[in-house]
Order: C-alpha cells, then structure tokens, then sequence
C-alpha cells in the first residue's frame, strides 16, 4: 500500500560532490552538494542562487568536480555547515552555518593544480573533474531560487587503480562513491558517517553509522 506523506526532500540517493571554484579575491572556494547529474560528456548542477559557488560559476565559468570515496566522509562533513559568504543569512545561521573562508584547510585537503580551469583540485579525491559552464538556467519560477548549471567536462583524472587495465573505463567494485541519502551519508549501502546537515535541517533520523 502506498501513502502520500507530501516529502520535503526529494535525496534519493546521489553521489556527493566537492566542487571547488575561485572566488573573487582569487582564492579557492570549496562546497560539497548532492544535486548533480550526468551524461555523456556533460552534468546538470542544482545550486542554490544564495551560495559562494553559484556566484562564481556565474563569473569564472569554471570549476572542478571532486568526487569523495566514502572513506572521505569525515573530510565532506567538516566544511557541511559552511558557507564562503562572508554574510551568513538568518535562516542558515540558524541551522548552524557559519562563514569559512578556508573550506580545504577547515576540511583537512589538499588543493592541487588542474590543467585546464584557474580552480584547484582536491588532490584526496580519487576522480576529478575539470569543467566550464556552458549555460546557466534559472529554478523557481518568477522569483528563482536556484540555478541548474549545464557544465561540460573537458578532463578526467582517476586513480590509476580505478581504471580497468587496458581499458577507458572505471572499476565499479573499486569505486566506492559517497552517496548522500536524505541528507544522511552511505557508501557501500551502509550508513557511514553521522551528518552535520542532516542534524542542521533537524531530519528525523535515528541512524547507527557503521565504520568503513
């Protein structure tokens, strides 16, 4: 039998990303999202219009897309509640938020060069991914609330471990993606990490996580 509880949030299941970009000063933003999406060469990028990296998407048309293992967990989860706005609104404040200025050294990583975009990449992430913004469409009717982002990968760096030998394609039983559910953290189909945000967005969850 089916119910209609009228769901507040619609994360089923989708891999969690750190995108990385360059703020205005030239200095590196890093956030971590849930809504992303791809195929082919390309992804679709839901951001909320308030956020650091929404911004600079609009003015540098690049970024990189990190990829965590579920083994990063803790790295993701230390910079969840935290925005490079130096002006943090009432509502995130709230669910606390706080301004951070240095998301990679808050999350313990490491920037590395890319090759082909200004923004750096997160040198711990097994897959990485340099992007430019090819079109930006508004989300909310009249008044938007959120940009999807159509980004074209132009290169991907892997682990060397994670491509089959002699091939172009990734190992699946060797990527272990972190895969953010309901605003909870998964890898492996088990529950890995308690969240920060789902504890900001006061989700009703009584999880156990396990370790990995």
């Amino acid at each position: 039998m089916h119910v209609v509880p009228g769901l507040k949030v619609l994360y089923f299941g989708t891999p969690v990303v750190l995108i990385s970009s360059l703020n205005e000063d030239g200095t590196a933003n890093l956030a971590p999202m849930s809504s992303a999406w791809w195929l082919g060469q390309s992804c679709m990028l839901g951001l909320a219009n308030h956020a650091q990296t929404t911004a600079n998407l609009h003015r540098e048309g690049e970024c990189v897309l990190n990829l965590p293992s579920s083994a990063m967990v803790d790295a993701v989860d230390r910079i969840a509640l935290t925005t490079g706005k130096p002006s943090v609104p009432d509502y995130k404040a709230k669910q606390g938020y706080r301004h951070e200025p240095d998301k990679y050294s808050t999350a313990r990583l490491t920037e590395q060069a890319s090759d082909l975009v200004r923004a750096p990449r997160v040198a711990e992430c097994p897959i990485q991914l340099e992007c430019r913004v090819v079109s930006a469409h508004p989300l909310g009717g009249p008044e938007p609330y959120a940009t999807a982002f159509e980004v074209e990968v132009l290169r991907a760096h892997v682990e060397e471990d994670l491509v089959i030998p002699g091939t172009h394609y990734v190992d699946p039983l060797g990527w272990d993606p972190l895969i953010m559910k309901f605003c909870e953290f998964f890898g492996g189909g088990r529950n890995v990490h308690p969240s920060r945000l789902a504890e900001g967005w006061n989700m009703p969850h009584q999880l156990q996580p396990t370790t990995v």
